[in-house]
C-alpha cells in the first residue's frame, strides 16, 4: 500500500513538506476507508467482545434493574423481542436496545429477593459493520449473595407429526402441584429455536416440573384452551458433570488443522422431549352464518352437538322447507332450501334454537335471531340469466341463418354429477360420485358396470351405495380384477336432484392394473403387540397413502405404487382409529406419535419385509429431515471472506491472526 503512494507521489509536481505530508495523509484516509472492500485489505473477521458490564457479569447482590453490557466495537441487536429472553419472565416487556458500543437492557418489573437473573441475548448481538456474531452469549446476576448456574435443554416436538416448534416459551416450576401451571407464572423460562431446542440457565439446585406453552395473553401460564401446551409428569432434578468434547480446528475450508478434546461442564437433563398439543375446544358457542349459494344456507358452530339447531322462518313457512346436512362432527349445520320460491328470496330471517356453553361449561338452550343474506340477490341472477339466454339466442339465429342446425328452445341446465373414475384403478380402490345438490330420485338400474374379457364385454357384479360419513356422495364398489378393462355406463336421468334437474348420460372406461405393478409392505413394530396401533404410510408431503389398524405389531399394506414412501404411526388408546390431542386437566397426554427414521423405497414386484422398535430411536430424530415443514434455520457464523481474498491475491492466509 506504501509502494502505491509513493509512486502516486513521484507523480506529483514538486511541492512543500506539509502539502506532501498532507497527501499522504489524504491516501491513508481513503485507504482506511476502504478496509471493507477487496480492493482495500482484509475483512473483518473478528466477533464483537464484551470488555465491562455494569452491573458486572455474575454479580451478586445486585439491585440496579438497568444493566449496560460494552463491546470493544459498534454492536447491534436484532429481533430483541423474539431473541432475548429475561429469566424470570418479565409480565412488563424490559427496553432492550444498542446504543454504540453499549447494549442496555432495562427491567421494568420488580426484582426479587435472592433470585438469579438471566439474560439470553442467543445469536441476536453482532457487530455493526460486517455483521459478526457474538454468538450465543448470556449475561447474569443475582440479587442475593449466591448465582445459580444449574441448566436444563431438550426439545419440543407437535405431538401429532414430530415437527420441531419453534418460539414456544418452555418454563420450570418449583411448585410440582398441577395447578401451578394455571394459577402461577413461570419461575425460569426459555423459548425453542427453529429447531425446537431449549436451554433454560440459571437454575437453582431442587427439583422442578418442565412445561411448554405458547402464551398468548403473556401472563406465562396456562389460562386460555387455544393455548398450545405440553407437560411432563417427570421430575426434574438438575445437575451437572464435567465432561470433555471434541474441538475441531480448520486451517482453512477443506483442511483440519486439528481435532482436540476440550473440558466442559455438562448440565443434566440435556434430552427432555415435550410433546406440544392444542386441546379440543369444547365449549359451543354460534359462530356465523353464510348463504353463499342462493339455494343453501350454512350454521357454524366452534364444536359439534348431536342435536341439529331448529329453525324457524318468521318471513316464510319453515314448514318441510329444508334438507339438513351436517359434517361428522356436527359442528356444520347445511340448510338446503326445497322450494325454489324461498331460493328467489333476498333475505331469510329465521329464529334459531340451539345448544349453546354457558360459563359453567354445561350446554344450555339458546335461542337467537338471524338474518340471512344471499350473496348474490334475485335480481342480479336473473339479469345474468337474461344475458346468457340473449347469447343463446343470437347463436341460434346464425346458425339458422347459415343453415346449420339450431335450436328453438333454450334446454334447462343438467345436472353434473361429479364423477371420481381413473383411467387406472387399484384393486383396493373403488368409484366414487358426489352430486352437486341433494337428490329427488336416484334409478341405480340405469348405472351400469361391464368387464371387458377376451373381446366381449359382460356385465360385471356392483354395488352402488351412499357414503353416510359424506354429504351427497355415493361409492360404487365392484369385484376388481387385475389387468381387466371395465366400462362404466351411467344412463340420462338416473339422477334428478330437488330442483327437478336431470343428469345427462355418462360414460368412461378404466383399466385396474395388474398385480405386477404394485409392491408389498410388511411391517413388525417390536415391542408392540399388547397396544392397537394405527399405522400410515405417506408420500412425501405427508399425505396418509395407506392406513392399516393392527393389535398385534404387524402392519400389511399391499397394491402400493412404486415410489419412496415414509411411515408415522399412533398408538390408539381409545381404539376410536383416529389420533386424538390430550387434556391437561385430567392429565391426558396425546396419543404417542412415532416415525421410522428412515425411507421407504418401494418398486413393482418387490415385497419390502421392515422390524423397527420405536422405542429405541429418540423422538427428535426420528421423523426423516425430507418430510419436515420446520426446517433448522441457518446459524449466523463469520463469514469468512478473507480466504477468497488471499486466493486472489495469490497468496497464503492465516486466520489465525
Amino acid at each position: 500500500m506504501i509502494k502505491d503512494i509513493r509512486k502516486h507521489i513521484h507523480n506529483l509536481p514538486h511541492c512543500s513538506g506539509r502539502v506532501w505530508m498532507g497527501v499522504l495523509f489524504l491516501f491513508l484516509i481513503v485507504s482506511c476507508a476502504k478496509m471493507g472492500s477487496p480492493d482495500g485489505g482484509w475483512y473483518d473477521e473478528e466477533p464483537p467482545r464484551v470488555v465491562s458490564a455494569t452491573p458486572s457479569d455474575k454479580g451478586v447482590n445486585v439491585s440496579a434493574k438497568k444493566v449496560s453490557i460494552y463491546f470493544n466495537e459498534f454492536v447491534k441487536i436484532e429481533n430483541a423481542t423474539e431473541k432475548v429472553i429475561v429469566s424470570p419472565p418479565q409480565l412488563e416487556m424490559p427496553e432492550i436496545k444498542s446504543a454504540g458500543k453499549r447494549i442496555v437492557v432495562e427491567l421494568k418489573d420488580t426484582l426479587k429477593e435472592n433470585t438469579t437473573y438471566t439474560i439470553d441475548f442467543s445469536d441476536a448481538i453482532s457487530d455493526n459493520n460486517e455483521n459478526n456474531p457474538l454468538g450465543n452469549y448470556t449475561y447474569s446476576f443475582s440479587t442475593g449473595g449466591v448465582i445459580d448456574t444449574l441448566e436444563v435443554s431438550g426439545n419440543v416436538l407437535e405431538a401429532e407429526n414430530l415437527e420441531p416448534v419453534k418460539g414456544i416459551m418452555v418454563g420450570l416450576y418449583k411448585n410440582l402441584e398441577d395447578s401451578a401451571f394455571c394459577k402461577e407464572p413461570m419461575l425460569r423460562v426459555s423459548r425453542t429455536d427453529s429447531r425446537g431446542r431449549f436451554v433454560i440457565k440459571g437454575v437453582a439446585p431442587g427439583e422442578y416440573r418442565i412445561y411448554a406453552l405458547q402464551d398468548m395473553d403473556g401472563n406465562y401460564m396456562f389460562s386460555q384452551k387455544s393455548e398450545k401446551l405440553a407437560f411432563s409428569r417427570d421430575i426434574i432434578v438438575p445437575s451437572w458433570k464435567p465432561d470433555t468434547r471434541q474441538d475441531t480446528i480448520w486451517a482453512d475450508s477443506l483442511h483440519i488443522k486439528s481435532i482436540d478434546q476440550v473440558p466442559y461442564t455438562h448440565f443434566l437433563p440435556d434430552d427432555i422431549v415435550l410433546r406440544a398439543f392444542t386441546e379440543t375446544q369444547t365449549d359451543r358457542f354460534f359462530l356465523k352464518s353464510e348463504r353463499v349459494k342462493p339455494d343453501r344456507f350454512t350454521i357454524f358452530f366452534s364444536y359439534g352437538d348431536t342435536i341439529v339447531p331448529k329453525v324457524r322462518g318468521l318471513n316464510f313457512d319453515d314448514k318441510d322447507a329444508f334438507i339438513i346436512e351436517h359434517t361428522e362432527k356436527f359442528d356444520t349445520i347445511t340448510y338446503w332450501l326445497k322450494d325454489t320460491t324461498l331460493v328467489n328470496q333476498d333475505t331469510l330471517r329465521i329464529e334459531m334454537t340451539y345448544n349453546m356453553t354457558d360459563s359453567t361449561g354445561v350446554l344450555r338452550s339458546n335461542t337467537d335471531t338471524l338474518e340471512i343474506l344471499a350473496k348474490e340477490s334475485y335480481e342480479k341472477r336473473m339479469k345474468a340469466k337474461e344475458k346468457a339466454y340473449e347469447k343463446w339466442k343470437k347463436e341460434q339465429e346464425k346458425a339458422e341463418k347459415k343453415g346449420l342446425p339450431f335450436e328453438t328452445e333454450m334446454k334447462k341446465e343438467s345436472l353434473r354429477p361429479e364423477w371420481k373414475v381413473p383411467s387406472q384403478l387399484d384393486p383396493d380402490k373403488n368409484i366414487f360420485v358426489t352430486l352437486p345438490a341433494p337428490a329427488l330420485s336416484i334409478d341405480t338400474s340405469m348405472v351400469h358396470l361391464y368387464s371387458k374379457h377376451d373381446t366381449l364385454w359382460y356385465n360385471a357384479p356392483m354395488v352402488f351405495r351412499e357414503r353416510q360419513d359424506i354429504p351427497r356422495t355415493y361409492e360404487l364398489l365392484g369385484e376388481w380384477r387385475p389387468d381387466i378393462e371395465y366400462s362404466l355406463e351411467v344412463d340420462s336421468a338416473a339422477f334428478v336432484d330437488i330442483y327437478g334437474n336431470v343428469s345427462d348420460a355418462f360414460k368412461q372406461g378404466f383399466k385396474v392394473k395388474s398385480n405386477d405393478s404394485y409392491s408389498s409392505l410388511f411391517f413388525t413394530f417390536e415391542g408392540m403387540k399388547d397396544s392397537t396401533i394405527v399405522a400410515q404410510l405417506l408420500d412425501a408431503s405427508e399425505k396418509v397413502v395407506k392406513e392399516v389398524t393392527t393389535n398385534n405389531g404387524d402392519a400389511e399394506f399391499f397394491y402400493i405404487n412404486p415410489a419412496t414412501y415414509y411411515l408415522r404411526m399412533f398408538i390408539d388408546s381409545n381404539a376410536n382409529g383416529v389420533w386424538d390431542t390430550g387434556e391437561y386437566a385430567k392429565g391426558i397426554h396425546p396419543e404417542s406419535v412415532y416415525y421410522y427414521p428412515k425411507e421407504i423405497e418401494c418398486k413393482a414386484k418387490w415385497d419390502v419385509t421392515l422390524r423397527w422398535n420405536p422405542l429405541s430411536v429418540n423422538a427428535v430424530l426420528q421423523k426423516p429431515d425430507k418430510i419436515k415443514k420446520q426446517k433448522a434455520e441457518k446459524q449466523k457464523t463469520i463469514k469468512r471472506r478473507n480466504e477468497e481474498r488471499a486466493k486472489q491475491l495469490g497468496i497464503t492466509y492465516n486466520n489465525n491472526k
